[in-house]
């Protein structure tokens, strides 16, 4: 940390202070952004470690703002998702410094872009009736082994739970309760893994500020979007986010 310039430390703000504002306005994509704006020009363990404590931070703020009444039945409706999400990441991400996570980078945005193409150009995704249960498992153990890997379980999740439907105010609750549970155990995840340690953790909290301001400002924006458009802007930071997921895979 005692090598980074003035200018790449203004940098890592902006870029923290815009995740910020995207997290805020569709619930997601904290550490998407934060990554893949601070690995552009940071060591990619230091990029990992900068996000963990704004992604505990915000993702504990999205889960709460409703209540702590919708939090709880958030988690009792999807305790099988959230109980792959922590195991697997908790598992996966101690394996982060021997596995190339541009494979799972590429693996990741191919679904992604796929999945959210088709349903910006009006194809709903369903889950079938009687499928629920084993998708919430299968889709919460992929969500798991990416995030403890890359970092990210925002965008499967999130395509989750729009093939059932969840409604905007409910989806984000649900995505509060889905990264604030998984963001705490990648968070002690990586103090296991050294990734987060004494020499990196200053630098994750300094990143703080500027993604609570940026949340603050998303969440205004957000709470003035009805539900067609809140789907649409996900969707397509979704498609962007994949690309990007893309690029990493391929190009490192």
């Amino acid at each position: 940390m005692e090598l980074l310039s003035t200018g790449a430390w203004l940098l890592a703000f902006a870029i923290a202070a815009f995740a910020g504002l995207v997290k805020g306005m569709v619930g997601f994509a904290l550490p998407l952004v934060m990554i893949s704006g601070l690995s552009s020009f940071l060591d990619p363990r230091l990029a990992l470690a900068g996000i963990l404590v704004p992604v505990v931070a915000t993702n504990g703020i999205q889960t709460f703002r409703a209540g702590i009444g919708p939090a709880f039945d958030a988690a009792r409706l999807h305790w099988r998702y959230l109980l792959m999400v922590v195991v697997a990441i908790f598992v996966t991400a101690q394996f982060v410094s021997s596995i190339p996570r541009e494979t799972f980078y590429f693996v990741l945005g191919v679904p992604v872009v796929a999945l959210a193409t088709v349903q910006l150009v009006g194809f709903r995704l369903s889950i079938p009736k009687g499928r629920e249960t084993a998708a919430e498992w299968i889709v919460g153990l992929v969500s798991g082994v990416l995030g403890g890997l890359a970092g990210t379980w925002g965008p499967t999740t999130v395509l989750y739970l729009l093939a059932i439907g969840t409604p905007k105010d409910r989806q984000m609750v649900v995505q509060g309760v889905i990264y604030g549970v998984g963001s705490v155990v990648l968070f002690v995840a990586h103090l296991r893994s050294g990734i987060l340690n004494a020499g990196t953790a200053p630098f994750s909290a300094a990143l703080l500020i500027p993604a609570l301001a940026g949340l603050w400002l998303g969440m205004r924006l957000q709470d003035r979007m009805d539900q067609a458009l809140f789907r649409k802007v996900t969707l397509i930071l979704l498609v962007v986010a994949g690309l990007n997921l893309l690029r990493k895979g391929v190009v490192g």
